[in-house]
């Protein structure tokens, strides 16, 4: 659903640019999600228990190649059913050649200039997908767990002790010190002296380090330098050994003890309960909750773990990043998230870009047989012999390069040239990092330019309830179901009106259904339109030929085409629907075309403006709505006036309207829309159903230059003509800006009084027992004080609600007995 939103975005953007004129590109294309895909692949394989080594690389290979082709076949499709309006001439994948020479190209000069390198390093591994991950690839997650203070040597009397704590005690087993803060007076005099590792039995130094917290446990700190980031800072400033004590599925290994081979949350609980045995468990504190890492794609619990990777070495290329936006070249939208830019890039640590997968682009560097390292160029050979890297690169890297590589870099291309750099990039805020920050690093480094203009953020796709859509909570949904349900139109819609810049969005199946009916609504009014003779090609009458009807519209339809205008090239794009909404069916539907009714009834004349009124509104209309709604406004446009594609039609120019500037005509409308509005609520609280006519006498039109409208006000209100014999029964005024009209109205015959009678009976009825509920619940202490509040205030609501029903229905069973 976070790519339906995301696709329907670009596409407004990308059709309302392609109308305005402009030469617009939307290139398609996938990267190749290295992990995923090839844990997907690898799943597959375990079903017959067979796993990649089975077949070695070069067939593995080919076997995720052929599940890529079925699902980006199945992606594509989805695409084209949404509707997504790009050059498929163009569709580009990250392993595709070119784009495979792009990343040999950029790696090749990031090493060369020294901005790539290999070192030992802690990194997140997942056990499961047994590769490195990048810290952004790690969620943080709020977990219960243990804290465990256990002691340190005083294995013999008057030997040195010390007592330390920690959430992962497995990890002690790969302990070469414990750090102390250098100015903590309890530990001062142990400082430089050694004391025993319990169940490895070697004997550790205790170091000075002003890493160690003395606010925090005991203020001593073990330190497993192969194991945790700070710790390996701790053992690089003391030169500790750094002993790796687990292999890649996260096992212990290496320790000499009975618990290599074992699991490590296995070897957690014997760990524990083995020095529990000793005695040296100090104090436990369960649950104990704190952030633990987990992998984004496996949901596996990330291991810190000491490896030898290749890294970028981010410095220079973050600051450009963020110099980008600090200087205006880039901006960022809504304005508002640019901390959240600059949290990222001001703070980011070197990028660790080596997998230890198959599946990508592999790592371009060669070794020698005495310990050499090449990094040929794509059109270098290496030299014979020599051994490839194993390890394949980070898949964000590849995408980094999007902007440029997809248009023929490192080859300089008409297409580069002509759409480098690219105007808009839209995209969810949760991959600010992920990805926007690499394109902006690589496309600065490698082409001396910002790769976009504006990066428009949008928020996430949640539950109706505002929940997070995940698997786990059973609460995601299959665009695609919706689209054979309501229609790509309907899904679109509903994602537009709910795309606020920057911000999350709730999102259900019933408002879905909703924008269903909104498309059947514009549907029913072009055939209306139609099949009265509309005539899009006339163009607009003179203006005194216009009555206030046409010039209020046609005065609307250009204030909501300035407003949508605006609204779009802020990227407002909730905001923009939601005008188009109401206008439509609010202003347009439900008044004018009902206005017009009676004006095709009217002399020859005055039915051929409101044909070509019609024409006009409907041509502007569906121009305007078609980059959300492209299905059902091709079909439509297509029939009103018979051009080639609205696609290509030209969008409607947001100039001031000059046929209702004095604003007479809207101010009449609204007089008309409220007498009719007031007319209809009273003939509903007389019981008077809304298919029967009843004779009236309108008295005072003439004020408020409302007589033109007279036909009009007796058709929207389901009024008949006074006749002679009128023999009123009920009265009322209704007050207007410009004067009241006083309506009489023959009620005899049109409303049977007992049935009338019993059915407010029982309204009343049904509403007092509504108000004896809620206020027994309200006057409850136990209820008010317990329930959460936004309950409380229903029940407030609910009561309130029933007390206005009462009040109704008596002042109308009141009105009754007068009779």
């Amino acid at each position: 659903m976070g790519h339906a939103l995301d696709h329907t975005l670009m596409d407004i953007l990308i059709r309302r640019r392609r109308m305005q004129g402009y030469e617009a590109l939307w290139l398609p294309g996938m990267d190749h999600a290295g992990i995923a895909t090839q844990n997907v692949v690898e799943k597959q394989l375990a079903v017959d228990g067979k796993s990649r080594h089975d077949f070695g690389r070069d067939l593995f290979v080919q076997k995720v190649w052929d599940w890529k082709h079925d699902s980006g076949g199945a992606i594509q499709g989805q695409m084209r059913r949404l509707g997504d309006s790009v050059d498929w001439s163009r569709d580009r994948f990250t392993l595709d050649e070119g784009l495979s020479r792009a990343v040999h190209t950029i790696f090749k000069r990031l090493f060369d200039d020294g901005l790539i390198y290999r070192a030992e390093r802690i990194i997140n591994w997942c056990p499961w997908c047994r590769t490195a991950l990048s810290d952004i690839e790690v969620d943080h997650d709020e977990v219960p767990g243990e804290l465990i203070s256990f002691r340190y040597g005083g294995d013999q009397p008057g030997e040195d002790s010390i007592v330390v704590a920690t959430t992962r005690v497995e990890t002690m087993l790969g302990d070469t010190a414990v750090a102390v803060h250098p100015d903590d007076e309890r530990y001062r005099h142990l400082i430089g002296r050694e004391v025993r590792l319990p169940i490895v039995g070697r004997m550790i130094p205790i170091v000075a380090d002003e890493g160690a917290d003395p606010t925090v446990g005991t203020g001593a700190v073990k330190v497993t330098p192969a194991h945790d980031p700070n710790d390996f800072a701790i053992g690089q400033r003391h030169g500790l050994p750094m002993p790796i004590i687990m292999d890649e599925d996260g096992r212990i290994a290496n320790t000499g003890t009975r618990f290599d081979g074992m699991d490590r949350f296995e070897a957690r609980e014997a760990v524990r309960e083995e020095l529990r045995a000793q005695g040296r468990i100090v104090a436990e504190k369960r649950p104990y909750v704190h952030a633990i890492g987990h992998c984004s794609r496996s949901d596996t619990v990330v291991e810190p773990r000491l490896s030898l990777q290749w890294f970028v070495r981010v410095g220079p290329l973050a600051k450009a990043a963020g110099d980008a936006v600090r200087d205006g070249r880039v901006l960022v939208h809504p304005k508002e998230l640019e901390p959240r830019w600059f949290g990222w890039v001001d703070n980011m640590h070197d990028w660790c870009i080596s997998r230890q997968l198959w599946w990508g682009h592999r790592i371009p560097v060669w070794y020698g047989p005495n310990g050499e390292v090449v990094c040929p160029g794509p059109d270098e050979r290496p030299p014979a012999g020599w051994t490839q890297d194993e390890d394949v690169l980070d898949t964000w890297f590849s995408s980094g390069l999007w902007p440029f590589s997809t248009l023929g870099w490192p080859e300089d291309t008409p297409d580069l040239r002509r759409f480098y750099p690219t105007s808009v990039l839209v995209t969810g805020y949760d991959i600010l990092f992920f990805w926007v920050a690499r394109m902006m690093m690589f496309g600065l480094y490698a082409m001396g330019e910002k790769p976009f203009d504006v990066v428009a953020l949008h928020g996430l796709v949640r539950d109706q309830h505002g929940k997070k859509m995940s698997k786990s909570r059973g609460n995601t949904v299959d665009p695609l179901e919706w689209i054979d349900r309501y229609g790509a139109d309907a899904l679109r819609f509903t994602l537009a009106r709910g795309a606020n810049p920057g911000g999350d969005q709730a999102i259900s199946e019933e408002w879905v259904a909703g924008s269903r009916n909104f498309a059947n609504k514009l549907w029913n009014a072009t055939r209306f339109a139609l099949m009265n003779g509309a005539d899009a090609g006339a163009g607009l009458p003179a203006g005194d030929e216009l009555t206030d009807a046409d010039r209020w519209i046609l005065g609307r339809l250009h204030a909501v085409t300035r407003e949508v205008d605006a609204l779009l090239e802020d990227f407002q794009f909730g905001k923009s629907a939601e005008a188009l909404y109401h206008f439509t069916w609010d202003e347009f539907c439900d008044w004018y075309l009902e206005l017009a009714k009676v004006q095709l009834q009217a002399a020859e004349r005055t039915a051929d403006v409101t044909r070509a009124v019609l024409g006009y509104v409907l041509d502007t209309l569906l121009r305007l709505l078609h980059p959300f709604v492209p299905f059902v406004t091709e079909a439509l446009w297509t029939a009103l006036t018979g051009g080639e594609s609205v696609t290509i039609a030209p969008w409607p120019p947001p100039e001031p309207s000059t046929v209702d500037e004095t604003e007479v005509a809207a101010q009449r409308v609204a007089a008309v829309q409220k007498l009719v509005t007031e007319i209809r609520r009273f003939r509903s609280d007389q019981g008077i159903g809304p298919g029967q006519r009843v004779a009236a006498r309108l008295s005072g039109l003439d004020t408020p230059g409302l007589a033109p409208f007279d036909a009009a006000i007796r058709t929207l209100a389901r009024l008949g003509q006074p006749g002679a014999a009128l023999r009123p029964t009920v009265s009322f005024e209704v007050g207007l800006p410009a004067g009241t009209v006083t309506i009489e109205l023959d009620t005899s015959g049109v409303i049977d009084l007992a049935a009338e009678r019993a059915r407010l009976d029982k309204d009343l009825a049904a509403a007092r027992k509504e108000l004896a509920g809620t206020e027994a619940k309200l006057a409850n202490p136990s209820f008010t004080r317990k329930a959460p509040s936004e309950v409380v205030d229903k029940i407030r609501l609910r009561r309130e609600v029933a007390r206005a029903d009462i009040e109704r229905i008596e002042a109308r069973l009141g009105a009754l007995a007068a009779r």
